[in-house]
């Protein structure tokens, strides 16, 4: 699948330039771009490139501007869909190229087809060259009644015309079927009322779509004669949402000799459609390679399983309800039933299927404001990506079907069952571990989610997909989101919930790691934290499970990041709170007495002068603090990761301390023994160097904390040999 692989290079190349194009452009004085280097794209590069803006948002009056030079962007085939742009930007940047195919589908109301039509028209080879146009949702016109716009004559080399969802009438209809190439014409969802138009193009007409036909006035028999007269018709589509009790489909299905060249016909949604019917139907014409039945009574016999050379949209199947959802994306009724149908089937499904999960993930593009489609298509990809599925799942595909879960979920914030969905979706290791999306987006809904809801099951699932993602975020985001006061206030609440109870799950595991890692760097989220009694509730933690180490050490592990706050060390001074980190300093478990150090060595750093307990305790806890650090056996793994390590540079300058010195430079030297390539580049990014060399080359420092700090710049030159840069410059 093209989702398994990287990104082609062209594609890569397109975003950059789409997503930067002021940065490659000048501004015109109507605020217009235009591109600085007279290079000339190859015409295909200039399709995509417009395709893409427009796809993600980026075409607008300014940015359709680079289209102006005709020379340097060469259109033929221009897709403009839900473009944003005035009239006059497309008449000026649009219409000037000699276009072969122009789809303008769901563009802002104020570019009228009417708009579109004058505009083209006053280009002779637009006129003559354009062969295919698509106003699918266009407004006929903001000027005159609807459909007595007489603009389409000029189109002399139409061959192709979809005008689904206007409000277009017979007068209009006349109009299009005079057009002299026609051969293609889409009129779902009009308002024609007759089909007579039709017969001044039977002898060349070969495509006739009319979903949804609601407001058509003729009888069944009339409306087949017409059809009867196509004499060319190939593919014909009459299908309908199951809200008429019409027998059409029924009746042509069984009139002998009507349409023998189709090859396609779709009756999806229709009643009285029965498999014998369809059957005959399709043996009386040998060449047929598509029928549409979905929501039908029929597709269930052998021969129009959908298995062979004739493709069936349908429900009886797996390959009939993927056919679906490949032909009817833009159709939200019929995208809807399918994806019901595919959820039935995905409760079983044993083994990856990206090719199924790329049809989902199209529904939900084509339908981000359809509750019932979105609420259909999360509940699919928890099943298509559940435990192990998700292994064998393509990187970019999950990243699209997890950018698609948070717009559905920012979409329908009221709706339970399918932020449900999404968070079952979301609470995947392979999602939240290895998968690009949004993070940030993704963790303020789910902590929006859990302000509003007390659901035990889908808590534990929240603060566990919130804890990961907040170790994932930047430092400037991680600050940004613990700012938030409720987001801290809901998260102590479930502390305190817990703790009531005296209950130790991974609901309560997961929110300590949350808090743990949104205090991470965030002056402002510790200051809620304590603001918020945070430090009494976490006191009474460590007092209600004296045997938990794994909490002990999340605890620890926030307080230590409070202690880092020069500003908060009153608040933590305490004879209590000091009292309880000092009895943990000695526990056996080195991951629990490491964070007590931490916190007594930021609060013992600033000196006497900035210690409010009496002086004796403080030089007692400098003493145990250097002997139990001494007395630590080397982990087995990484006890924690780092974001960075300028809180500790400020500890290694404390040479009247040499236990607080003492334990920034073992902090450095584990991570840095555990896991080299990140933390050693790290510290060397970071200026840490200058740090190590200022400690070795004091006569004051310890010898004891000399001897770390040497062993830490011996573990940056090997670093740095292995990584081709030569030992590291001495200061």
């Amino acid at each position: 699948m093209e989702d398994a692989c990287p990104a082609p290079l062209t594609e890569l190349c397109l975003a950059l330039l789409a997503h930067s194009l002021d940065r490659f452009s000048v501004e015109r004085p109507d605020g217009s771009l235009s591109l600085r280097q007279t290079l000339v794209f190859p015409q295909e590069l200039a399709d995509q490139l417009l395709h893409k803006m427009a796809t993600e948002g980026l075409l607008n009056d300014s940015t359709v501007g680079v289209f102006r030079n005709c020379q340097q962007l060469r259109l033929r085939r221009a897709c403009i869909r839900t473009a944003r742009i005035s009239a006059e930007a497309f008449r000026r940047a649009l219409c000037p190229h000699r276009l072969l195919e122009l789809d303008a589908a769901g563009v802002n109301a104020d570019l009228t087809i009417a708009d579109i039509l004058r505009g083209l028209s006053e280009h002779k080879e637009a006129c003559e060259g354009l062969q295919r146009l698509v106003l699918t949702g266009l407004t006929m016109s903001l000027e005159e009644p609807a459909g007595r716009c007489s603009l389409f004559s000029p189109l002399l080399g139409l061959r192709s015309l979809c005008l689904a969802n206007v409000d277009f009438y017979d007068q209009g209809l006349a109009e299009v079927c005079a057009l002299p190439r026609l051969e293609s014409l889409d009129i779902s969802n009009t308002s024609v009322t007759s089909l007579m138009p039709l017969l001044s193009c039977r002898g060349r007409l070969r495509s006739l779509t009319m979903h949804q036909l609601k407001r058509l006035e003729m009888s069944t028999p009339q409306l087949l004669d017409v059809l009867a007269q196509l004499e060319e018709l190939q593919h014909l589509d009459i299908s309908d949402d199951k809200q008429f009790t019409s027998d059409v489909a029924r009746q042509l299905l069984e009139r002998p000799g009507l349409l023998p060249r189709l090859v396609s016909l779709d009756v999806s949604g229709r009643k009285q459609v029965t498999d014998a019917a369809v059957c005959g139907f399709v043996e009386r014409r040998p060449g047929m390679q598509f029928v549409g039945l979905l929501a039908t009574d029929a597709g269930f016999c052998d021969l129009l399983s959908g298995e062979g050379s004739l493709k069936v949209t349908g429900e009886a199947n797996e390959t009939q309800i993927c056919e679906a959802l490949r032909r009817y994306s833009e159709r939200e009724c019929f995208v809807r039933e399918a994806l019901f149908h595919l959820f039935s089937l995905t409760h079983v499904m044993e083994r990856p299927r990206p090719d199924i999960l790329q049809l989902v993930v199209s529904g939900m593009q084509s339908h981000p404001l359809t509750l019932h489609v979105q609420l259909a298509a999360s509940a699919c990809v928890f099943n298509l990506t559940k435990q192990e599925l998700a292994a064998g799942m393509p990187v970019r595909l999950l990243g699209s079907v997890t950018q698609l879960l948070l717009e559905a979920m920012r979409n329908f914030p009221n709706h339970q069952q399918l932020q449900k969905n999404c968070l079952l979706s979301l609470c995947s290791d392979r999602i939240l571990q290895e998968v690009p999306f949004n993070r940030f987006e993704a963790a303020k809904l789910v902590m929006q989610w859990l302000c509003n809801h007390e659901d035990q099951n889908m808590q534990r699932m929240a603060v566990a997909i919130i804890s990961i993602l907040a170790a994932k975020l930047s430092t400037e985001q991680t600050a940004q989101l613990g700012a938030e006061l409720f987001i801290v206030r809901q998260l102590l609440h479930i502390v305190r919930q817990k703790t009531a109870q005296s209950l130790v799950d991974t609901t309560l595991k997961f929110t300590l790691s949350a808090l743990w890692n949104l205090t991470d760097e965030s002056p402002t989220t510790c200051r809620h934290f304590i603001e918020n009694q945070g430090l009494e509730l976490f006191i009474k933690v460590l007092e209600s499970f004296p045997t938990e180490s794994s909490i002990q050490q999340k605890v620890l592990g926030l307080l230590n990041n409070i202690a880092e706050v020069r500003e908060l060390h009153r608040e933590l001074m305490c004879p209590g709170f000091v009292s309880h980190i000092r009895q943990l300093l000695h526990s056996s478990e080195v991951e629990v007495s490491y964070f007590a150090a931490g916190i007594l060595a930021h609060l013992t750093s600033r000196g006497e002068e900035a210690w409010t307990l009496e002086l004796p305790l403080r030089h007692d806890l400098l003493q145990q603090l250097h002997s139990t650090i001494q007395d630590w056996p080397t982990p087995d793994c990484e006890m924690v990761a780092y974001r960075s390590f300028n809180p500790f540079f400020p500890l290694l300058e404390c040479v009247q301390t040499p236990g607080v010195q003492l334990w920034a430079a073992w902090a450095m030297q584990h991570v840095c023994s555990k896991n080299a390539s990140r933390y050693c580049s790290m510290l060397i990014e970071e200026g840490g160097l200058q740090h190590l060399h200022n400690v070795t080359s004091n006569p004051d420092t310890h010898p004891d904390v000399c001897r770390l700090a040497n062993s830490i710049l011996d573990s940056l030159e090997r670093h740095r040999t292995r990584a081709g840069h030569g030992p590291p410059r001495h200061a």
